[in-house]
């Protein structure tokens, strides 16, 4: 098991360190999803690369071994929204990491519009402002599954008063349509553009 004081390092750091697109890449993401430091992102890289090395494994396996594995690992997915039930293990190898960073609580009190900026968002949980399922939550990265995603709020009486143009953005998510429904993710870069509108 192990000393619990001495907690292993849930991380890897990459090979080659100085490596310019990587760079570029993770400065990119650390402004989109509003992550403190590249630590963060070398977290949601290992649980990633978790999922796709069991997958890997589950591949070399003959058929009547792996069915019931390869379901718990696409139902594993499944309840965190990143894939779907009828999803393949193709698909658990196509995964991004976007994908991942996108189920963090901070990111979803942001596309839910709780929040002005990303940064709120993650000093509104941090502060304890935020609750999941009734729940106080204190951790930005927490990973939201698919039933929870509908009880975040604000915690106790707790209200931000939010912008015009983030208003607006709620308002029409909530006129839009039954029909209409976007299963397209809602990327950074599609959140600034209609804000800008």
């Amino acid at each position: 098991m192990g000393d619990p004081k001495k907690s292993r390092r849930k991380y890897q750091n990459p090979r080659k360190p100085w490596a310019r697109e990587r760079i570029e890449n993770e400065k990119k993401i650390l402004a989109d999803y509003g992550l403190v430091n590249k630590k963060e992102i070398r977290k949601m890289e290992a649980v990633l690369r978790n999922k796709r090395a069991n997958a890997r494994k589950l591949l070399a396996l003959q058929l009547e071994q792996r069915v019931k594995r390869e379901r718990e690992l696409i139902n594993s997915l499944s309840k965190l929204n990143m894939l779907t039930k009828e999803s393949t293990l193709d698909d658990v190898l196509g995964l991004k990491l976007e994908s991942i960073l996108e189920r963090r609580l901070q990111t979803i009190v942001y596309r839910k519009a709780l929040a002005n900026t990303i940064k709120q968002a993650r000093q509104l949980i941090t502060h304890g402002h935020i609750s999941v399922l009734n729940h106080r939550m204190t951790s930005p990265s927490y990973l939201v599954t698919k039933p929870e995603e509908d009880h975040i709020a604000y915690y106790g009486n707790k209200k931000i008063e939010l912008k015009p143009k983030v208003k607006e953005k709620v308002k029409a998510a909530e006129v839009k349509p039954e029909g209409s429904e976007n299963t397209e993710a809602q990327t950074p870069e599609k959140v600034k553009e209609n804000g800008e509108n």
